[in-house]
């Protein structure tokens, strides 16, 4: 089958790699000239494990490949995936759907009179509908469909999320559209992985509750968290204690300083704008949301406090700086928050991320970029872990004392043990133990 792919971001890049891995004909498109130059140079414009290798592959076998021209690129798609931005629109925190109208129009011109058009953009309830009246509208006698198919990749395993999905939620009541869905992902149809078919409102619904409750169980954790450490309770075993319950699942009860990322603080936003709209208010997202940002402020103020309650002068050792590990992406990172916070307290910020550096520098002001975690270490008054990048859980405690002008250590993820930590002299503080 010929796909086409209409974004070449996060969602837009994996999906549209993936689909030429099952052995499709798929073309990426985008009309960021120098990401499709990067692209057709081999080098990747985002940070995903194993994305470089599964590119080159299907580039060289001829599967795959790149363009900046819509209408060539469309022309005799059977399927043509919508996955551009969708960001909160600026003051009012609804989603900005222009990309999305955008590329239907321009697909409207150039594809097929039976294409199906789909989309992969995280979208508010309805959003399909216009973009079938934008088609219509151009295109009145095309018998092109529209479907809703929502991605539910995570950020930093992405590929192997896409290959063996807990579900695929594809919404369409058009017969012929489902055939082509079923198509499009049959290799997984055959490994008997459920594709969901339900109407195409209430696909683009689902993928915004899917995001809404996940951070809802990470709120409820860190809460969770803050009432352990006024009561002098573990965090770690009420996670377990609780997670353990088939009911409930262990996932996404990890206490730290809060969700950030492409997806929940847009999408719980946009959310609680749909519901006031549609005249069912969610009290619960909107508390969800209200907590999430009150608690990266108050990241900091846990930073100053173990810092004796003044980091004025001192110099701020930060290890993590993306929003998780195992991406570059720097979207509503609680780093964001902490960083400026520390900074207006008087602290000068001393910072290391795997990977995130380069972005991270055209966000964050008067930072000093270390090379190595060592090196951000090293004369510091205060280490602050943010990320838990797998090259922070093993650092050499003893040499990180050594460098440390003051032995405190602020775990914003609980890496380390706390048993661990004393006995190697640190004023070690976590979350919600």
């Amino acid at each position: 089958m010929r796909i086409a792919m209409i974004g070449s971001g996060y969602v837009g890049l994996v999906s549209g790699v993936c689909f030429a891995d099952f052995g499709h004909d798929v073309v990426c498109i985008d009309k960021d000239q120098a990401k499709i130059a990067q692209l057709e140079a081999g080098v990747m414009p985002i940070f995903e494990p194993g994305l470089k290798e599964i590119v080159d592959k299907n580039v060289r076998e001829g599967r795959l490949t790149f363009t900046t021209d819509l209408a060539a690129g469309v022309a005799g798609a059977k399927a043509i995936f919508i996955a551009v931005g969708t960001p909160s629109r600026r003051g009012d925190g609804y989603a900005d759907l222009s990309y999305v109208y955008a590329a239907a129009k321009e697909i409207a011109g150039h594809a097929s009179d039976d294409a199906v058009i789909v989309t992969k953009s995280t979208v508010p309830v309805g959003t399909g509908d216009e973009v079938e009246r934008i088609l219509r509208e151009i295109r009145p006698d095309s018998n092109i469909a529209v479907v809703s198919n929502p991605e539910f990749l995570r950020e930093g395993a992405a590929i192997s999320d896409f290959k063996h999905p807990d579900r695929i939620v594809i919404g369409s009541d058009d017969a012929r559209a489902r055939e082509v869905m079923q198509e499009a992902y049959r290799p997984l149809y055959l490994n008997n992985q459920p594709l969901l078919f339900m109407a195409r409102r209430t696909a683009e619904l689902t993928k915004y509750a899917a995001n809404a409750f996940l951070a809802t169980k990470i709120t409820f954790i860190n809460e969770i968290a803050d009432l352990c450490e006024a009561t002098g309770a573990n965090v770690q075993d009420v996670a377990r204690g609780i997670g353990l319950d088939n009911r409930i699942g262990r996932k996404f009860l990890h206490a730290g300083p809060g969700y950030g990322g492409s997806c929940f603080p847009k999408d719980t936003l946009a959310l609680v704008k749909t519901g006031h709209d549609a005249g069912a208010p969610l009290r619960i997202v909107e508390t969800v949301v209200a907590i999430n940002d009150q608690r990266k402020r108050a990241m900091a103020r846990k930073v100053i406090a173990a810092c004796g309650g003044s980091v004025r002068g001192k110099t701020i050792a930060l290890l993590g700086l993306t929003f998780k590990p195992n991406t570059d992406d720097m979207r509503d990172a609680p780093s964001l928050m902490i960083i400026p916070a520390l900074q207006d307290n008087g602290a000068k910020i001393r910072a290391y991320d795997p990977e995130g550096m380069a972005q991270a520098k055209t966000v964050l002001e008067n930072v000093e970029f270390a090379q190595s975690a060592y090196a951000a270490i090293e004369g510091a008054d205060a280490l602050v872990l943010v990320t838990e990048w797998d090259a922070f859980r093993a650092l050499d405690l003893s040499k990180v004392r050594t460098l440390l002008k003051s032995p405190v250590v602020v775990d914003l993820r609980n890496v380390y043990r706390p048993d661990e930590m004393e006995r190697h002299g640190f004023t070690y503080v976590s979350i919600g133990r």
